[in-house]
């Protein structure tokens, strides 16, 4: 996480605008594919809706219907033959806090959360985020090397994450087997570091081939208790220490460059590890560094990926990321609602605008914050208020779900891996949108309303169908040819 007021600015505001690797299709610039089959007269919409009262709620279906020549003022054109980036899959970071906050439950309750949170024919939730040793959202600061200096790792244990993490990931793979998981650390342990604490400061560069090291043995440790790890970040947040508050550590970009050019990437490599590099883990406006950083060839070897937070700057910068390095791929990791905002159970429409800008930017997977947490934000060492995905409470262990929840189910619940975004435009003012089509040929729009109740005509060549949009509502609609 970044700074309180970037993070505060984040959450008070509206959006601008599943155990197999990932193998994308190699082109990854927008393409015009041949004319396909378009819907015929009549054949049927799905639509799901959240406002008021509904949550994800079946409506009744519609249907295409031929187009007028005119469109109406207020439309929306589809254009499926104009693609850009597929999708990964959607999902939120198992933090020691929330595999801590699931453990609680009684093992009926909490089976019944994870069928619902990971079953492909449930919300489907396929990507998640491990963090290597403790971040702010742990029970407590511990690393997997905890003392005095250790060069040789001869102290190395996961143990730690054996009590609740490691049981909490695989109960989740066996509702999803296809969950893919990255991992990111907040701070190497202590005594890498000059602060010798993993509470902010900066790394010892001398300590960079051990810390590689210690990054290969936790894939190692990971991988042998049946919980492979498919892709990485080298820091969480590169370009912030929190001002010592929290597990943190600030990191040059020419030591990024370093630990994975020189270390990280050839260890992994040398070692068989088919674990994918992403680079910056940190905001928007850090689009700058990312261009200068895969500009080192030698780095290029390793890194195939961008993985950007939403605390600061616009989600349109990852696109200029993307015009630079169209062949690389672009991840949102990290972004959160704050459980003191009077909205946190009903901002479906932020969450849902926020992730129809990050995939209309190129991102291929969107990952939130904590998966689930107390009412009151805990377990947390840090100084930000953040809220689960879910809340569970700590007495009653009730469970309350979020407008993120919400925002999630008009994506997970029907976007599948391998699916891949095409164009949509609208006449229409502040209507946030995106539409993808999903292997199997079922074509998914996702339309978000912020605003007061409209009628919106979407057009599909030469078919149209008219839309009630209630106000302040997510509505999710999808079609077979």
């Amino acid at each position: 996480m970044t700074d309180s007021r970037s993070r505060r600015r984040f959450l008070g505001i509206s959006a601008l605008g599943l155990a197999g690797t990932f193998v994308p299709k190699l082109a990854q610039t927008a393409d015009a594919a041949t004319d396909g089959p378009m819907p015929s007269s009549g054949s049927a919409i799905s639509v799901w809706v959240t406002s008021g009262d509904k949550r994800f709620a079946s409506a009744p279906p519609l249907a295409w219907q031929p187009a007028t020549e005119t469109p109406t003022a207020d439309h929306l054109r589809l254009n499926p033959n104009l693609r850009f980036q597929d999708i990964l899959g959607f999902g939120a970071a198992f933090t020691d806090a929330a595999c801590y906050t699931f453990n609680r439950l009684s093992s009926e309750a909490r089976e019944q959360l994870f069928h619902e949170l990971f079953h492909p024919s449930q919300m489907g939730l396929s990507v998640g985020r491990i963090c290597v040793g403790a971040s702010d959202y742990s029970t407590k600061v511990y690393s997997f090397d905890e003392g005095a200096p250790d060069p040789t790792l001869l102290r190395f244990s996961i143990d730690h994450d054996r009590e609740y993490i490691l049981p909490m990931l695989r109960q989740a793979r066996q509702a999803n087997p296809d969950l893919f998981l990255f991992s990111s650390p907040w701070s190497p342990p202590g005594w890498m570091k000059f602060s010798g604490t993993m509470l902010g400061g900066s790394m010892r560069k001398h300590y960079l081939p051990t810390y590689a090291q210690y990054y290969l043995k936790f894939l190692q440790g990971y991988a042998a208790e049946g919980i492979p790890v498919q892709a990485l970040t080298s820091q969480n947040e590169v370009d912030t220490d929190q001002d010592g508050k929290m597990p943190a550590c600030i990191w040059p970009q020419e030591t990024e460059i370093e630990f994975i050019r020189d270390h990280l990437g050839p260890l992994l490599e040398g070692n068989g590890m088919p674990v994918k590099i992403w680079v910056l883990d940190h905001n928007y406006n850090l689009w700058g560094r990312a261009i200068c950083t895969l500009g080192d060839t030698k780095l290029r070897e390793y890194v195939n990926a961008v993985a950007w937070h939403g605390y600061y700057g616009t989600p349109d910068m990852m696109t200029k990321v993307q015009d630079a390095y169209p062949e690389v791929e672009m991840h949102w990791t990290e972004g959160g609602p704050d459980y003191t905002d009077p909205g946190y159970l009903t901002d479906w429409c932020k969450w849902a605008g926020t992730f129809s800008d990050v995939l209309g930017n190129w991102c291929r997977s969107i990952t939130a914050w904590n998966l689930a947490l107390d009412e009151q934000g805990r377990p947390n060492i840090g100084p930000f208020p953040c809220g689960g995905v879910v809340t569970i409470n700590s007495q009653t262990r009730e469970i309350t779900r979020s407008g993120q929840y919400w925002a999630f189910a008009h994506y997970a619940s029907v976007i599948r891996r391998g699916a891949r975004r095409f164009d949509s435009q609208t006449t229409v003012a502040n209507l946030q949108h995106v539409a993808i089509e999903n292997p199997d040929g079922q074509q998914v729009l996702v339309v978000t309303n912020p605003g007061a109740a409209k009628t919106v005509e979407i057009r599909l060549a030469s078919m149209a169908v008219s839309v009630a949009l209630n106000p302040n509502s997510v509505t999710t609609l999808a079609w077979r040819q």
